[in-house]
């Protein structure tokens, strides 16, 4: 999967996968009982999520979600979608919340002295600060995805290992 050519800050992949969901189920739990150091995975329905933890467990480091869905008789559909930490991915819905509400009573402000005939200027700057701080958010969430890459993968390579065993 080719990571920094991506627009999407989170990825997703589709698998068709030859077995049935209730034992690829069964293969997660099995994996979840034996208490990997590095690595520890929740269920819940047709939902498995893999994290990574322990000492190499960092503000970057991903988790991978999977959606299990049987298509056939013996097949099944995996929807993954890779995401940063819940806490992390939280405080950027944060700053983007504040950055968004800055910039809607700013442009409220701002059309309210133009309507005025009053200076303008600071309110200008304060919205080109705002435009500048979501680029800023953005470029900083890329960096971060790519910080993550190789956890991702290692992430990718233990569920194929899970499910082929």
């Amino acid at each position: 999967m080719e990571v920094d050519n991506e627009v999407r800050l989170l990825l997703r992949f589709y698998k068709n996968v030859p077995q049935k969901t209730t034992v690829l189920l069964e293969k997660f739990e099995n994996f979840k009982a034996v208490l990997h150091p590095d690595f520890y995975v929740k269920t819940s329905g047709n939902h498995v999520w893999l994290h990574i933890k322990g000492a190499q467990k960092k503000y970057y480091s991903p988790h991978l979600h999977l959606e299990l869905e049987h298509t056939a008789e013996d097949q099944t559909y995996i929807r993954g979608l890779f995401g940063p930490d819940p806490v992390l991915w939280s405080f950027f819905m944060f700053l983007h919340f504040l950055i968004a509400g800055v910039f809607l009573i700013f442009s409220g402000i701002l059309y309210s002295n133009y309507v005025l005939k009053n200076a303008i200027t600071t309110d200008l700057w304060v919205l080109g600060l705002m435009v500048f701080a979501w680029f800023l958010l953005y470029f900083i969430a890329r960096q971060i995805r790519h910080n993550g890459t190789d956890q991702m993968q290692e992430l990718e390579l233990l569920m194929c290992q899970i499910m082929g065993s």
